[in-house]
């Protein structure tokens, strides 16, 4: 006899990057996040229109559902907020004062607001009994957890806070997640490296991997400064805070004058110019963030003895660190969830309620994981994407897979810019071969002309590799699967071009312009690369375009960077690939089994494309 299917809905919302996730007896379905619809990035809106999507997608309609999973407590949040300003009072009351009614309204009476939003979805009736509510760390944990290859593993989850936990310590058996320890706030490594994003002059809660690609060009000078004054590190990777230095319980900005202080100037100002200080801070701020992180993963494995180990939450987006721990870490096998912030809690909760609510069993896939590439967004027939374009009115060919390769590796050999848009949408911050902009890693010169021609970003920010999984230890000094684009590694030595003296002498951002390997475009100014492993399972496509791009070059490496600009979403349907396409210097759009080339269209449809979003 058939069981009814079990439909769960995981939800993320009201803090930043929103999300929702649909699983079907434990097998993820569909995920995506709000921005992508909005094209609002961050976008923290009810994601009416990703649930939107995963029900169309999936044709599972809202009487199907058979729970609705919230990513975390938010009578636990409101306890956390109203605890921290009566702990610091009287300071902070204006900010406390214009934040209450909000809070009240998305904390304290979240369920109705939640009930109330679904029924604009469509679900009908009383859906109280339908609502779950998971916590936001085992959220996380549920998602690096449940879609990974193993039956049991250490669990390790950090970001800068959910209800009251910032780090945390969990074991995954079978189709259970047990929490064992927790760093509460305001002691958090997530704020900690948020602080210094503030104060280096990017934006909190998205510039941090601007300051993560930034610290290569400096020296730790400043580590030392961090541990004796900032946070008390201890040998197993707890630490606590000096709150006297941070203004993010009670203010409205990251860090008190103190702060500056210490530092010896106020925050930068966003979009001036970066000194050699900067770079200098950025790298200190790395280096510590890499030694916490390295601490609680090796005393997590040596506690609980398992030699798997799962990352979830913001900070495990921070791949220099993970590829720290992949070295030097104690455990046998590492796996990290592509999706690892906010919007991956909407498929832990989904995890959680299927499995820890319902006590439902795991079925373990055979396959890398069970994220299925993290292919989980929209897709387009090739009918549907003739069409659309048509409607837009560009000009294209449509041609034969073979053809179609062959014409987009030409391409990318004469040093074009591709824009590549393929198959089901990314779920996660990482562009990973569907809606990615991909050139030659060769070329000297395709680093700056994507920075600044065509993704209208600073300059210093560096471009991931695509490389064949079977060559990624010929290029790189890395034997693991890295699919999500989360681990970084050194150029082999082989590939590698070693700097002169004279070169060596260069401060910053002047070490830029220098080749370093044979694939300079990916080459970071420190020799290394967040590398992203193609496999044939999961993406054929994007393999078949490396593995002809190798046959005729030798080499087994794309540039890969998002499709998108400077603060825009990552495109989703063929209209946002139209649009960027013509508002930016892509040379060529090679979307479904459409190609398009920039000189071929009408110049009236040109867009006006760099003021449009604003900067991240």
């Amino acid at each position: 006899m058939n069981r009814k299917p079990i439909h769960i809905l995981g939800l993320s919302a009201y803090y930043h990057d929103s999300a929702a996730a649909l699983i079907q007896n434990g097998c993820i379905l569909a995920a995506a996040q709000e921005e992508r619809f909005t094209r609002k990035k961050h976008d923290a809106q009810f994601p009416i229109n990703a649930i939107g999507y995963c029900l169309n997608d999936t044709g599972i309609s809202p009487k199907e559902i058979d729970y609705v999973v919230f990513y975390e407590k938010p009578f636990l949040k409101f306890e956390r907020l109203l605890e921290t300003y009566l702990a610091f009072a009287p300071r902070g009351f204006n900010s406390f004062r214009k934040a209450i009614p909000l809070w009240l309204k998305e904390k304290l009476f979240q369920k109705k607001l939640l009930c109330d939003e679904l029924h604009k979805c469509g679900f009908e009736g009383n859906l109280a009994n339908r609502l779950l509510f998971s916590e936001h760390h085992l959220s996380h944990a549920a998602s690096a957890f449940f879609p990974s290859p193993f039956s049991r593993s250490a669990i390790l989850t950090m970001d800068g806070v959910g209800e009251w936990a910032t780090s945390s310590f969990a074991l995954g058996k079978e189709n259970k997640v047990e929490i064992h320890k927790e760093i509460h706030f305001p002691h958090s490594i997530g704020l900690l490296y948020s602080a210094f994003t503030y104060y280096i002059g990017f934006k909190v809660n998205s510039g941090e991997y601007k300051l993560m690609g930034l610290a290569p060009y400096g020296e730790p000078k400043y580590a030392q400064r961090i541990l004796d004054h900032l946070i008390d590190l201890k040998i197993d990777g707890s630490f606590r805070l000096d709150l006297s230095y941070f203004n993010y319980c009670t203010g409205l900005t990251m860090t008190s004058t103190r702060f500056h202080d210490l530092f010896g100037a106020p925050p930068r100002p966003a979009e001036s110019q970066l000194t050699q200080k900067h770079m200098d801070i950025a790298a200190s701020i790395q280096k510590v963030t890499e030694e916490v992180v390295l601490r609680l993963s090796r005393s997590l494995i040596k506690e609980t003895g398992e030699k798997n180990l799962c990352l979830a939450g913001g900070v495990a987006l921070n791949c220099v660190a993970n590829g720290k721990i992949l070295r030097e870490g104690f455990q046998d096998n590492l796996w990290i969830q592509p999706a690892s912030g906010d919007a991956g809690g909407a498929l832990g909760a989904a995890l959680a309620g299927y499995h820890l609510h319902l006590e439902q069993p795991r079925q373990l896939t055979n396959s890398i994981d069970s994220m299925k590439g993290s292919y989980l967004g929209p897709i387009f027939s090739d009918e549907e994407i003739a069409k659309r374009l048509e409607g837009m009115g560009a000009q294209f060919e449509v041609l034969q897979e073979d053809e179609f390769i062959r014409s987009c590796v030409g391409i990318i050999e004469e040093g074009k810019a591709v824009g590549w848009f393929q198959g089901r949408m990314e779920f996660g911050p990482r562009a990973l071969g569907a809606r990615s902009i991909i050139g030659d890693a060769r070329s000297p010169q395709m680093q700056s002309v994507l920075n600044l021609k065509v993704k209208f970003r600073e300059s210093f920010r560096p471009f991931a590799p695509s490389v064949l999984r079977e060559d990624v230890s010929e290029w790189f000094d890395l034997d693991a699967d890295s699919p999500y684009m989360l681990l970084v590694a050194d150029i082999a030595k082989k590939y590698q071009r070693p700097m002169t003296d004279e070169q060596k002498q260069l401060f910053g951002i002047e070490k830029l312009n220098v080749p370093r390997s044979d694939i300079p475009a990916i080459t970071h100014v420190d020799y290394s690369a967040r590398i992203q492993t193609v496999h044939r399972e999961n993406n054929p496509r994007y393999h078949k375009l490396l593995s002809v791009f190798k046959s005729r070059t030798g080499c087994p490496v794309l540039v890969n960077t998002s499709f998108n600009v400077r603060g825009e979403p990552i495109v989703c349907t063929p209209e946002d690939a139209f649009r960027c396409f013509m508002g930016t210097g892509i040379e060529a759009l090679a979307i479904g089994n459409c190609l398009l080339r920039k000189e071929a269209q009408q110049p009236s449809l040109t867009e006006n494309y760099t003021e449009m979003f604003d900067l991240d």
